[in-house]
């Protein structure tokens, strides 16, 4: 029970908020961009130029369709794992400081984007096909953007911030 309290009273503090407006806005960002793709190309493809299509393509795995299977105990599994990653990013959160809780708000938004997707449709929907000529980059959505992103952040203090 007192560990709960702890929780709690970290997330009503002031710099916390702020971290937590950037998940909501994150999460938004990605619900809205998801919506207008199904809601206008389901059955189509959107040519923007050489570089850039919009595609829509349901993945049922993790990021870039890896560990896609049909099987609903695989999927289950992952989506269990996700949830629990997500749960796990949230504690880390609370202990961090204010560049890592920055890293951890980005990855959790978009997470929470696709986790979402994951239980409203079985799947999560990508859309932005990056390619030149022949070549295509795995397909993927905005939170897929964020999650990266933060990832590369997270890494990068590792490499040229030093703790004392």
């Amino acid at each position: 029970m007192i560990y709960f309290k702890e929780i709690k009273n970290n997330l009503i503090k002031k710099e916390n908020f702020y971290f937590l407006i950037i998940i909501l806005l994150i999460f938004s960002l990605d619900r809205y961009s998801k919506i207008k793709i199904i809601k206008n190309f389901s059955n189509q493809s959107f040519y923007f130029n050489d570089f850039l299509n919009f595609d829509l393509i349901w993945n049922t795995g993790i990021g870039f369709g890896i560990l896609s299977s049909s099987s609903l105990l695989i999927y289950n599994l992952i989506s269990f794992l996700i949830f629990a990653v997500i749960i796990l990013l949230g504690y880390y959160f609370l202990k961090s400081d204010k560049y890592e809780k920055f890293t951890f708000s980005i990855i959790i938004g978009g997470a929470l984007g696709n986790f979402y997707d994951r239980l409203l449709y079985k799947a999560v929907p990508d859309f932005i096909d990056l390619h030149h000529g022949n070549f295509h980059w795995f397909t993927f959505n905005i939170a897929d953007i964020f999650i990266t992103s933060g990832i590369i952040a997270f890494i990068m203090k590792g490499f040229f911030i030093k703790n004392n």
